[in-house]
């Protein structure tokens, strides 16, 4: 009898051992998606066919609040096709931190989306896509047409993140970046 309790109350104590640390509530944590900071947008237009490079900038390098961001718009020709490069920095870090890639890198979960103002005479298409075939948007084409545009026409940037509902729609998902770059057509 007593050989058989001394097995029996290892056995007993080895399960309790097991059990708690098997149920313990410290399982995997899931990897969080850092928000990453953005700080510079710059527009990159390079027109088709020659020309010099156009770009429109957007900087605020406290982020939201403090100080007022700057923000330099484009002068754009009509009748005109543009390659457009979307570049997205996080200048708050030296060196730069470049967030292209990252959103690149992330395609499935990234939309930029271009609106363009009331009376702006221009279209804009993603010619880069993600890995289901939807637009990501670093690059794109742009077609300007008649001008001169309306005073006060701008081109809003929207950088969205979809992860697991990118579906097209700038209704969906959080907001990374948000910007109205100030837009001339001659």
């Amino acid at each position: 009898m007593k050989l058989f309790l001394k097995p029996s109350l290892a056995i007993l104590l080895a399960a309790t051992v097991f059990m708690s640390t098997s149920c313990s509530d410290d399982e995997d944590p899931t990897p969080e998606n850092e928000e990453e900071l953005i700080t510079t947008v710059r527009l990159h237009f390079m027109p088709q066919g020659g020309g010099s490079m156009i770009m429109a900038t957007y900087k605020d390098l406290d982020g939201d609040g403090g100080q007022a961001p700057t923000i330099i718009g484009a002068t754009l020709a009509a009748n005109k096709v543009y390659n457009l490069e979307v570049e997205l920095l996080d200048e708050s870090k030296s060196p730069a931190a470049n967030i292209t890639a990252e959103v690149e890198e992330e395609g499935d979960e990234h939309q930029l989306f271009f609106v363009p103002s009331a009376g702006l005479n221009l279209t804009v298409v993603a010619t880069d896509k993600d890995s289901k075939n939807l637009p990501i948007g670093i690059t794109s084409s742009v077609t300007t047409t008649t001008g001169p545009s309306p005073a006060g026409s701008t081109l809003r940037v929207v950088l969205k993140h979809q992860p697991g509902t990118k579906n097209g729609s700038i209704n969906t998902g959080d907001t990374d970046v948000e910007v109205s770059f100030p837009i001339t057509i001659q």
